[in-house]
């Protein structure tokens, strides 16, 4: 997948379970490699803006993807548009 911003907690619950799906692992087996139940996982994946950061940062660990900080200015975090700030395509 490609880069993009993150800009309200309202997006991480899509980007987490589209992340997961292109790393081709089911909610079990995600879970079971996160220690937690596949209800736990998929509760987590409804309201991961409630998830605390260690957490969300091992479930990103799991899923091979990099959580990136930067000034909005500094670059580009788009999508496969390359347009800054556009939406992704899914």
């Amino acid at each position: 997948m490609s880069e993009f911003a993150v800009r309200t907690s309202e997006q991480l619950p899509t980007l987490l379970q589209a992340f997961r799906k292109a790393s081709g692992m089911t909610q079990a087996e995600v879970a079971l490699r996160l220690g937690v139940t596949q209800q736990t996982l998929s509760a987590l994946e409804r309201n991961a803006d409630r998830v605390n950061a260690g957490r969300l940062l091992q479930l990103l660990g799991i899923l091979d993807v990099e959580m990136v900080l930067r000034n909005a200015g500094d670059g580009p975090a788009a999508a496969s548009t390359g347009e800054a700030g556009a939406e992704p395509a899914w």
